[in-house]
Formats: C-alpha cells, structure tokens, sequence
C-alpha cells in the first residue's frame, strides 16, 4: 500500500469488489484522483493489491470462480475509468511496447495494468490481451515494430507456451521484457527461456525500458531447456493429465468434497500437475515442482481434499512415467513434500 491510498479506502474498495459493485469501485477510485493521488498510486496501491487479495480468496476457496470473475471484471472498469485520455491526448510517447499474455495465460488483468503503468512513464502501450497464440504475435509485430515486448505469465505451467512466445519475438528481433509470478522468483525462468529482462511490476518495466536494451547477437537462439523427453512428454501430457484428474476425484469419494461444483474443481487439478511437471521439464528445475505441489495441496485442502489424495495422485502418474526418467525424479522431489 501507498501513503497515498488509506486502509479504510482499500478496504471500502475490496468490498466492493466481493459485491461486484461496478459504480462504488469507480467511485471510489475516481475519488482518490480528484483529489490529487496519481494515477499510477491508484493502480499500485489500490488495484493491484486488491486483485491479489481476489486470488488469494479463490484459492482458500472463499470465493468461487463467478464471484472471483465478478471483481475481476470491477477492476477492469475502475482501470479503464482511470485511464481515459483527457481532452489534450497523450503526449508524444517515448518509444512503443507491445504487451501480451502467453498462450494459455487467461489472467489479463495483471498485464492490462502494467501497460497502464507504462503509459504513465511517457511510453505507447499495445494492449494485445489474453492468451495470445505466438504465431500470431509474430505477425502482429513484424506488422507494428515495436521497441519491445513485455510477456506476461502468472502460472508456471504456462511457461512452455510461453517460451514459443519469446522464441517467436525473438525471431522478429524484438527483445523481450517478461513479468509475473509464472517466470519464477526474480523471474528465474523468464532468463532461462530467453526472455531479455525481467520486472516484477509496471514501474519497474518503465524503468528497465528507460535504461535502454541490448541488441541480440543471435535473432533467434536455440530455446534452452527443450530435448526430446520434454517434447515426448508435451505430446502426451493432455492424457496424462485427464488420469491425474480421475485418480484425484477417486481419492474424494469417501473423504472429498460435499457437493458437485466441489468435485468438478477437484477434476480441473489434474492438469495442473502435468502442467506443472511440463514446464519444470522445461526449465529443469525441481523448484518448480516443489513450490507448486505446495500450492497445489492447499488449494486442494481448501477444498476439503487432504494430502494423502494428492500423494496417490502422484503416485499414479509416476506410474506412467517409465519412459520419462527425468520427469520420474522431478515428479519425485514434489511426492517428498506429502504423506507416505
């Protein structure tokens, strides 16, 4: 939080977000710009943290996905009610950047603010929104010529559809700024795929853009971390995937979840771990697996499904894991975190 926006105002907003109150966020936000708080404060110390406090009650499940979609969809006002050029325009930019989400990322939000971020430092900001397929961000960039690209990835298991995103603006020889939580602590991972900077957050993209980029010595590198086990793995990780989720809601029917909306969450989990497992393939770090089978089995406990389901869930893939041995011993360095 900002010294510009109270505890009582993040709180009266985040209120209203749990009652998908459209005008009282509005109001709110519009409120704190009139009287003299930046917009870009507004975004840092009020949206922001609220959008996060969103996810955080998904994930204990105090919210279920409407109602998390429901203030999602607040916050999307409140940026663009914010946001609106005012009657001179914006100035002459300082130079352009062209933000999208990877391929399979759906939370747009947190890239939709790191663009209005941008904006506020002096830069063009091409909102492309979610799930952008690379193919199609090559074309639009070899089409706009950007400065840059910033990628925005919030879940680890998005990574391998991400590394094509930066593999495909790397080949347009665009560099690539990479931010969110998917990349990894101090985005780790966004480096290891060839991303050309990391920022955790809009301001701290303003700043790197500012300090100017190097040019690549080689347009389109070699992706690092892809070999044959992870792309044999790739082919067949939906079905692996969909056994995970049966073994999961197996393990629920005597001691899961009360209701049906439960149980189809439960099933939703298996490609998770299969995600999780691809992208750890990928960037060959049993990190991964370990923070997100923690992850994993508090939203699962959250959900009424104990540890002891997950571990037999584990279990059952590791049992079609023969031909994989790398992914067998990262699978393993999870399945040490839950019961025996």
């Amino acid at each position: 939080m900002t010294a510009g926006v109270a505890a009582e105002v993040t709180e009266e907003f985040f209120t209203a977000l749990g009652r998908a109150d459209v005008e009282a966020g509005v109001r709110i936000a519009t409120g704190l710009r009139a009287a003299g708080v930046p917009v870009a404060e507004i975004l840092g110390g009020l949206v922001v943290p609220a959008q996060r406090r969103v996810g955080e009650h998904w994930a204990a499940g105090r919210w279920d996905v409407a109602r998390e979609h429901a203030a999602t969809h607040v916050c999307e006002q409140v940026v663009a009610a914010l946001t609106r050029p005012g009657p001179q325009g914006p100035p002459e930019p300082r130079g352009r950047i062209v933000l999208a989400c990877a391929d399979g990322e759906w939370h747009a939000l947190p890239a939709r603010l790191a663009a209005e971020r941008l904006r506020a430092a002096g830069w063009e900001a091409v909102f492309l929104g979610a799930c952008t397929p690379a193919r199609h961000l090559a074309r639009f960039l070899e089409s706009v010529g950007p400065d840059a690209v910033g990628l925005s990835c919030t879940f680890p298991a998005a990574l391998p559809r991400a590394r094509a995103t930066i593999e495909s603006a790397r080949q347009q020889g665009v560099p690539v700024l990479a931010g969110g939580p998917g990349f990894g602590p101090d985005g780790r991972w966004a480096l290891r795929l060839g991303a050309t900077a990391w920022a955790g957050d809009g301001d701290r993209a303003a700043t790197r853009l500012a300090a100017g980029w190097p040019a690549f010595a080689d347009p389109a590198p070699a992706a690092p971390g892809l070999d044959d086990e992870h792309a044999a793995f790739a082919r067949r990780e939906a079905v692996l995937g969909g056994e995970v989720a049966e073994a999961l809601l197996e393990g629920t029917r005597t001691t899961g979840p009360a209701d049906l909306y439960q149980a189809e969450e439960v099933h939703d989990c298996g490609p998770y771990v299969t995600g999780f497992l691809s992208a750890a393939l990928l960037v060959d770090d049993a990190d991964l697996m370990t923070s997100q089978t923690r992850w994993l089995a508090d939203l699962l406990e959250a959900r009424g499904v104990g540890p002891a389901t997950l571990a037999s869930a584990y279990d059952t893939l590791d049992g079609r894991l023969g031909s994989f041995p790398r992914a067998r011993r990262l699978l393993a360095t999870g399945r040490e975190l839950l019961p025996a």
